[in-house]
Parts: structure tokens; C-alpha cells; sequence
């Protein structure tokens, strides 16, 4: 029997929609909904604070037309640790799987889980006390969804895609009511907010960060149909809708509360829809976010698992772990293991410190997963590709560039959370080391 027949193999049932939808989940989660306050306290005026969006979603094209490629090469679960693992070998694959499946994808999710739950308390009046509960609650009800199969999964993302893509239209809607035909003030110098010169780099860090998330589809690409044509138009497709969406809601935050309002902020969705709706406006947006949140947690879960699933499959864990399930095609183990480490971590409470120690691990495993590229075009000359990322090198070699880039200016601002996870994935070698030699006993 080949991979896509046996009943241990996953099936190909997401399309173009499908695929677009787990983009939009992965990439859109709480980020837009503060993140541009902090841009706005980095720029001088929405000329900038535009550009920066912008230069930033052009920059992640350019990452999610080479993932397009590197997907539609090999169109199997496990994204950048099945290109790790083929290019550089089992170590390195190792490596950035011990930092993301073992940490990082359960932390951000624990982390994000919980802005859910205190969006969701707030909008419907629950004390503070129930976060926790309801965060674990969202976990298990998401983990239990992904066991009945990818089908399942796909249909609860999608529903909850399209409400935060809802939540980001009402928000442009009420912006642009608020300005009452005075756009041009949005592009209007903020002269009480004078910035130097260097806080123009500074500023794209968090515009990148809002922008991640765009590798899940390639984590779930064993489960895509006629991969080599879907992926490269899902990645694209799903990625335009999400610039687009992060621009006009940056020019709905300007005209609404004006550059020097949205500095000041500390929530500023909430802040806009308050100015036309009052309190009830506010709680109409906690629900939104808490929509946008649950979706990007379905998407983390169901993607982790899915790299966790390719390892255990290795023999980098426990044998169980890489198993299929013969009835949901889903990896029931893999999906089980993730949701209760992360409801660990979640009732831990210092989850969020752990995610800003693998944060510069996460970024270097997407620049040497797109070096990878370069050893496929090599090592493959005449493999034929359905799909080829244009400008080539140019374009590999950008994002590589970029991702370096940010990489070194957060070791520069936050020196501890850099080193600490260079620690964290050192300490993978021993324990890569100890678990081959147990395997060989």
C-alpha cells in the first residue's frame, strides 16, 4: 500500500478554502487587536505606521512564496522539520522540533488560550477567577474536536476565520464612520510624538511578529488535496487577505482615535468601538477577539501535533506518539500529548516567559527552513516543480536576510530572552544524543 492509501496515513480533504482559512486562523490572533498601539509609540505619524504594515506583509509574502515551494516539493505533515530533517540532516530537525512541539506551539497556545478566556469572562460577565477554567476548557474542547480528523478541524476553523475576519470589518467600518470624511488626517504628522530616527527598525519587530504564523498550512500539508497546486495558491491567497485586512484596520485605528490616540491606548480596538457604541461597543469586540484567539489555538494545536506526530513517526519520541488513527486519520496521541502539556503550562502560569525564550528559536527555524530551498534547487536540479518561487535567489535570500535581522536586533533589546533560547535549544543536543543511545539499547 502506498502513504496516501493506507489506513495509518493521513487523507487529503482540505481545498483552497480550507487552506486560505488555516492561513488567515494561524497568522490573525490577538496581534492586530493591540500590537498597533505599540507601532504607533515607535512612529511619528500614520505615514510610517502604514509603511511599516505594509513593507512588513510584503516581506512575509515573500516567505510564504517560498513556502509554497518548499510545500509543494514535498507535501508532507511536518513542515519545517521534514525540510530540516531531508537538508541537514536528523539533528537539526531535532533541534527545532524540541523548541517549537515541546515548547513553543504549547506555549503560545497556553498564552493565547488565556487571552481568550479573558476576553470571553469579560464578555459575558464572568469574574477573573474563571479564566484559567475556561482557557483549560477551550483547550480540551479544541483537542477533542481534531480527534474526529482533519475535516472536523477544518470546519471549526473556518468558522471562526471568517467571525474574526467579521470582528476586522466591523472595526474598519466603525473607523471610517468616526472620521467622517476626514481621511486625510491619517496620514498627518503626530507633532506630540517626536521619535529618533532608529525607532523605524524598532517598530517592524512587533509588525513581524503580527505577521507569523503563516507556516501551519505547511504543517498540515499531508492532509491537502493536489497539494502542488492548492498550497502555493492557499499560502498566497490566505496571506493577501491577512495584509489587507491588517492595513485597512490600521487606517481604521487612525481615523478613529487619530496617531497620538492609538499610542496611548492600551487596548485599542476595544477603545475605537467604544467611541461609537459605548460599553457595549467594547464587549461587541471582546467578543471578536475572543472568536480570533480560539481560532489561531485550534490551528497551533492542530498543526504542533502534526510535528509531533512526523517526529514521534522518526523515533524522536515514543513510538505511540508518531501512530495515525486508522478511523479519523488524525494523530490521536500526538493531538492528546500537546493539549494536556499545554494545559500544564497554562495552569503553570509561566508560559509566557517560555515563549519568549524560544521566540528567537522560532525565527531561526524559519530562516534555515527557507535555506533549505537553496539545497533543494541544488540537490534537485532536474526534479521537476510544480511550483517555482520567483526571483530566485532573490527572493529566499531577502527573507533569510530580514529574519536574521530581527533576530539580531531582539538579541540587542532583550540580550537574557536571546541567550536563554540558544540554552534552550542547546539542550537538545544532549538530550538528542541520550535518546538514540537508549533507542540503540
Amino acid at each position: 500500500m502506498t502513504t496516501e492509501t493506507s489506513s495509518h496515513a493521513y487523507l487529503r480533504r482540505l481545498g483552497v478554502w480550507d487552506g486560505a482559512m488555516i492561513v488567515i486562523g494561524g497568522v490573525i490572533g490577538a496581534g492586530i487587536f493591540r500590537t498597533p498601539a505599540t507601532v504607533a509609540e515607535r512612529t511619528a505619524s500614520g505615514l510610517p505606521l502604514l509603511a511599516l504594515w505594509v513593507l512588513g506583509g510584503l516581506l512575509t509574502l515573500t516567505g510564504v512564496l517560498c513556502y509554497a515551494e518548499l510545500g509543494s516539493r514535498r507535501p508532507q505533515a511536518g513542515g519545517i522539520y521534514l525540510y530540516l530533517r531531508e537538508a541537514f540532516g536528523m539533528l537539526p530537525a531535532f533541534l527545532f522540533g524540541w523548541t517549537m512541539a515541546l515548547i513553543n506551539y504549547p506555549g503560545s497556545v497556553a498564552a493565547v488560550a488565556t487571552t481568550f478566556a479573558d476576553y470571553f469572562c469579560q464578555a459575558v460577565g464572568l469574574p477573573l477567577l474563571w479564566v484559567k477554567p475556561v482557557g483549560v476548557a477551550a483547550i480540551v474542547f479544541i483537542v477533542g474536536v481534531n480527534l474526529f480528523g482533519i475535516r472536523a478541524g477544518a470546519l471549526m476553523q473556518n468558522i471562526f476565520a471568517v467571525l474574526k475576519l467579521a470582528a476586522i470589518a466591523l472595526l474598519v467600518a466603525v473607523g471610517l464612520a468616526l472620521a467622517h470624511g476626514h481621511l486625510g488626517g491619517v496620514l498627518a504628522a503626530d507633532a506630540t510624538h517626536p521619535v529618533s530616527s532608529g525607532a523605524f527598525v524598532g517598530a517592524l519587530l512587533p509588525v513581524l511578529f503580527t505577521y507569523g504564523g503563516f507556516h501551519y498550512l505547511n504543517d498540515l500539508a499531508g492532509e491537502v488535496r493536489d497539494p502542488q497546486r492548492t498550497l502555493p495558491r492557499a499560502l498566497l491567497l490566505g496571506m493577501l487577505g491577512v495584509v489587507l485586512a491588517y492595513v485597512l484596520a490600521n487606517v481604521a485605528y487612525l481615523t478613529g482615535l487619530g496617531h497620538a490616540g492609538l499610542a496611548a491606548s492600551q487596548a485599542p480596538a476595544a477603545d475605537l468601538m467604544r467611541r461609537l457604541f459605548g460599553e457595549t461597543g467594547a464587549k461587541v469586540m471582546a467578543v471578536g477577539i475572543a472568536c480570533s484567539t480560539f481560532g489561531y489555538c485550534s490551528i497551533a494545536i492542530a498543526g504542533g501535533a502534526r510535528v509531533l506526530q512526523t517526529m514521534g513517526a522518526d523515533g524522536m519520541l515514543f513510538r505511540a506518539v508518531g501512530q495515525i488513527d486508522p478511523r479519523t486519520r488524525a494523530p490521536q496521541v500526538a493531538l492528546a500529548l500537546l493539549g494536556a502539556w499545554t494545559v500544564v503550562l497554562m495552569l503553570w502560569g509561566n508560559f509566557g516567559q517560555l515563549v519568549d525564550y524560544t521566540t528567537v528559536g522560532e525565527w531561526l527555524g524559519h530562516a534555515f527552513g527557507i535555506g533549505t530551498l537553496f539545497w533543494y534547487r541544488w540537490k534537485f536540479v532536474d526534479e521537476p516543480a510544480p511550483y517555482r518561487v520567483p526571483l530566485f535567489p532573490l527572493m529566499p535570500l531577502v527573507f533569510v536576510l530580514t529574519v536574521l535581522g530581527v533576530i539580531a536586533a531582539t538579541a540587542i533589546a532583550s540580550p537574557h530572552d536571546a541567550g536563554m533560547s540558544l540554552v534552550i535549544i542547546a539542550l537538545g543536543a544532549p538530550v538528542y544524543w541520550l535518546w538514540r543511545r537508549w533507542q540503540r539499547a
